[in-house]
């Protein structure tokens, strides 16, 4: 088995045995009983959980850059929101609990820094990718001038992030988040016809 199929199988195994089990009372017994590889099999590649768990946030970190890198529309407005529902929609694979596990995880971001700096690039890709496609939308007048594309971003991923915790930890829909900012998007973020005239 090559060092990329062992990778993926660690990787497989973490995410069912956080859904199993959850962060807080997940063992590297947990995922090694999820995979074909020994509790020492692990250690070897990964010196202790939390360097296991790190390595998992970059898996899914890659992910999602490919999840959402190719999103595209007919125009900038319809890219924006195709990314929106890139990151509202779960992989058909994701369950409630991987969800809550994620939460768990998030919650040790402010005493773990290696989590937080994962977690951070997360966002700061979502933005980044958000600033690209307002600033394109500026410049060929879709979107407002007087809007501040970094601003506007930064709340987007605000609302999405949000929306995600609200989905673990209410059970709430993200559709009311997906109409709601459609609509922000249609007043503060578009031009308007006299600016599209000018």
């Amino acid at each position: 088995m090559s060092d990329g199929d062992t990778s993926e199988e660690i990787m497989g195994a973490t995410y069912r045995a956080l859904c199993a089990h959850g962060y807080a009372d997940l063992t590297m017994q947990d995922i090694a009983d999820e995979s074909e590889k020994s509790k020492a099999a692990l250690h070897y590649h990964y010196d202790s959980k939390h360097d296991l768990l790190c390595a998992f946030l970059d898996y899914l970190y890659d992910g999602f850059v490919e999840r959402t890198s190719d999103v595209g529309g007919e125009d900038h407005h319809e890219t924006l929101l195709e990314l929106v529902d890139a990151v509202l929609d779960k992989p058909d694979d994701d369950s409630e609990q991987f969800g809550t596990a994620i939460l768990e995880i998030r919650a040790q971001a402010p005493y773990e820094p290696r989590f937080r700096e994962r977690l951070t690039r997360f966002d700061e890709y979502l933005a980044d990718e958000l600033t690209t496609v307002l600033e394109a939308g500026v410049e060929d007048g879709t979107f407002d001038p007087e809007m501040d594309p970094e601003d506007t971003a930064q709340f987007v991923v605000t609302v999405l992030t949000g929306a995600a915790t609200e989905r673990v930890t209410s059970g709430r829909s993200v559709e009311c988040t997906r109409r709601m900012l459609a609509e922000y998007v249609e007043t503060h973020v578009l031009a308007t016809e006299r600016e599209v005239e000018a």
